[in-house]
This record gives C-alpha cells, structure tokens and sequence, in this order.
C-alpha cells in the first residue's frame, strides 16, 4: 500500500501535465484572453474612436481603410441607406451653395479655381463641382484635385471619371494623401477645399483642420457636408432606429457586409454635435459666417464653412 505522500505527489504531477495537456474550456474566459492577446497596444498612449469602439490612434487609419476598401464599390449605395435616399439633393444644394468658378467674362486675367477634395475617392463632389462651373459660370478652367487615403476609392473615381468630358484632362486629378499629412500640397495653394461625408472618419479631426488652414489660399474657404444631430426629439428617435436597426441589416443583404455599416452608423453617433464642430474650426483660425453651419433634413447632415482670413501667417 503506497503511502499517502506518495499518493498526493503523484496525484498533483498527473494533475499538472492534464492541466498542461488539456486547454481550458471557459468559453468566456477564452474569448477575453484571445481578444487580449490580438488588441493592438497603443504606441503612445493615445486612443481615439472607431465607432464605439475605443483603438489606439495608430489603429484606426488600417481600421476606415478595410471598411472604405469594403463598401467602394457600394459607396453609392451605401450613402442610399444612411440618408434615406437624399443624400445626392445635399450634394446638389452644397454645391450650389459653392457657386465653384466665376464668369472669366467679369475678370481680364481669370485663371479658374484650384479645388481640393478631400476624402472624394468617388469623385462625387468634384463632378458636380467641375459640371457647376462649366455649366452654370461659364468657366472652363478651374480644377479639382480628389484626394483619397484608399486606393480602392480612388480607383471607384477614376472609373467614374470616364463617363464624365473631364477624364484624362488638367481639370481632374486624383491623387492617394491622408487629410492629416497633404505633403504634396503646397501652402496657400487652394481656392475651396471640400470634404463631404468623409472627416468623421479622421483619425485626428484638429490635424485635418489645420492642414486645411494651411492649404488654403487667405481669402479661400474650407467647406464640410458631414451628417449632424437631428434636431427634433421624435424625429431623432425615428432615425435612429432606423440608423441602428435597419442600415446594418440591409448592408448584410445588399453588400453582404454588416460590420462596416455597423461602424458607419455609429461614426455618425460619435461626431461632434454642430455647435461643436463649429467651434474646433473657428479654433482652427477661420472665420465662420452667420451662426456657422447649415442644417439639411432637420440635421441629418450639416453643412459647416469657415474662411482663412486675409492676413494670414500661414
């Protein structure tokens, strides 16, 4: 008969290599640790949104970059379902509001303007503005550059461009920039700069503010469409509903991908409210006229505008 030390010693080693042999079954415990082990340390201590979810700053740009590579062939599509269908009126009335170019009849030395838009993969924006000044002012010299982080989007935009007179002409170009970094923009160089339903996506909202400061020319205007707060309690209520509860099931049917609209609704959620936006660009250095924005559809969306000023040091 074995001693009863002898027993537990030899007990607690077949205890220890099944422990060893065997992997651990709480499935929660095991979701926690994989989660863990898989979630990027930020490198400096800075975090910043994706959604709801909170990244680290260095995440987020690869994060926007696989939903925007997702949904660019869609993208149309996809602004369907977060407007409920009006977003091309928006698109339309920022537009015009614009005015882009001017009659070259009014001036004897009227070189057009030089346009930058921002997070335009599609070229949505700048179709509409190069069609605007041929069409409505006459002018066939202003030009558009569409700057995009996702080569994806630019790539929906070129193809575009070729159902458009302004293909493979010196009055498009598309170029592959980050709106926080425009290195290939000189100072003082830009007429308008537009972002339309893009800078929610940016990583660091200040930095992108601040390199538009810098791109504009004194005088020039810096022109956001983005979606807002709705102003109306019920009618907010209704929108979001449908925002969190239809949108990313009909992405799922429609696009086969119900992550990237779950983040696209909830970006929406997480942006500044309009009287905050308003005062990081006046915190900027810009000029904001009237009370700073412009709300479409009872504040789905937002139009914000801010003008560098004449006497500029930058």
């Amino acid at each position: 008969m074995s001693s009863p030390r002898l027993w537990q010693t030899s007990t607690s080693k077949a205890w220890r290599q099944s422990a060893t042999r065997q992997p651990y079954r709480c499935l929660s415990c095991s979701v926690r640790l994989t989660q863990e082990q898989h979630t990027e340390r930020p490198q400096n201590g800075r975090t910043t949104h994706f959604g709801f979810e909170t990244v680290p700053e260095s995440a987020k740009e690869s994060k926007v970059g696989a939903v925007f590579s997702s949904v660019a062939a869609s993208y149309d599509t996809m602004n369907d379902l977060m407007s409920l269908g009006i977003h091309r009126l928006w698109k339309d009335h920022f537009v015009r509001g614009l005015n882009p170019g001017s009659n070259p009849a009014l001036s004897d030395s009227f070189n057009g303007w030089n346009i930058l838009d921002v997070a335009g993969g599609t070229g949505d924006i700048a179709f509409r503005m190069l069609d605007h000044a041929t069409t409505i002012n006459h002018d066939h010299q202003t030009r558009v550059t569409v700057s995009d982080i996702n080569p994806e989007m630019l790539a929906e935009g070129r193809k575009r461009s070729l159902q458009t007179p302004y293909a493979n002409t010196e009055r498009l170009g598309f170029v592959e920039a980050n709106a926080e970094k425009l290195s290939t923009i000189p100072s003082n160089s830009i007429d308008l700069y537009t972002v339309a339903f893009g800078i929610r996506n940016f990583t660091n909202k200040h930095t992108a503010l601040h390199e538009a400061f810098r791109v504009l020319k004194p005088g020039g205007v810096f022109a956001c469409l983005e979606f807002s707060k709705v102003n109306n309690t019920l009618f907010n209520a209704v929108y979001k509903r449908w925002s969190f509860g239809a949108i990313p099931l009909i992405g799922q049917l429609v696009a086969g991908d119900r992550g990237s609209y779950q983040y696209l609704v909830e970006s929406i959620e997480q942006f500044p409210s309009q009287t905050e936006f308003r005062d990081m660009i006046k915190e900027t250095g810009f000029v904001v006229p009237g009370k700073g924005w412009e709300n479409l559809t009872g504040g789905i969306a937002a139009i914000h505008k801010g003008i560098k000023p004449l006497k500029c040091g930058s």
